[in-house]
């Protein structure tokens, strides 16, 4: 699948109808994700045949972008019901299976098959300080685990800073649009 192409069916995804702040929820725009999903896949040859999880996976925007590559196997998995639904609802519409997984990230302990790669966008951690590095700890176990088993080691690297852009949802926000820098990482074992 070419990268217009991916980002035209993400753009179609429905997002947070009604978004809560406390959890963070920003939508990971067309853009943004089929970029993150499409060099994951086509340039690092992790996602195509792998399994992957979504960690945090709101409407699913990550999680279906990675089964539109041709993922093997892809587990979304949120706190939030309502983002599970919507979640459910995209994935339907695009005819792509994605297993779904209600759970508090700081209660996941891992019992399915082995993941070979978590795709996320964690929470800024401006509502809940330290949100962000709960879900980046929460990934880093996981990959430590699979790293310390097959390869004893674990490197990290900013593969570029993308711009996020965040439209005005909630009554706090002042302007219609605010693009944030933000860096696109990859950890590997």
């Amino acid at each position: 699948m070419k990268l217009k192409q991916l980002e035209s069916l993400l753009g179609n995804l429905d997002q947070f109808t009604e978004p809560k702040i406390d959890l963070e929820q920003y939508p990971t725009r067309p853009h943004i994700a089929s970029r993150m999903i499409y060099t994951a896949a086509n340039t690092f040859g992790d996602i195509t045949s792998k399994v992957v999880a979504d960690f945090g996976c709101g409407c699913g925007t990550l999680g279906i972008a990675s089964a539109l590559l041709d993922a093997e196997n892809v587990i979304g998995i949120d706190v939030d019901s309502l983002s599970l639904e919507t979640a459910l609802s995209n994935a339907e519409d695009l005819e792509v299976n994605i297993d779904l997984v209600q759970c508090d990230i700081h209660h996941l302990e891992w019992r399915g098959p082995v993941v070979n790669t978590v795709v996320m966008n964690p929470p800024f951690g401006t509502r809940k300080k330290g949100s962000d590095l709960d879900f980046l700890l929460k990934a880093l176990k996981h990959i430590k685990r699979v790293a310390l088993r097959d390869f004893n080691a674990t490197s990290a690297e900013v593969l570029c800073e993308l711009r996020f852009d965040v439209p005005q949802m909630y009554k706090f926000h002042k302007k219609k649009e605010v693009d944030i820098a933000v860096d696109l990482w990859r950890f590997t074992p």
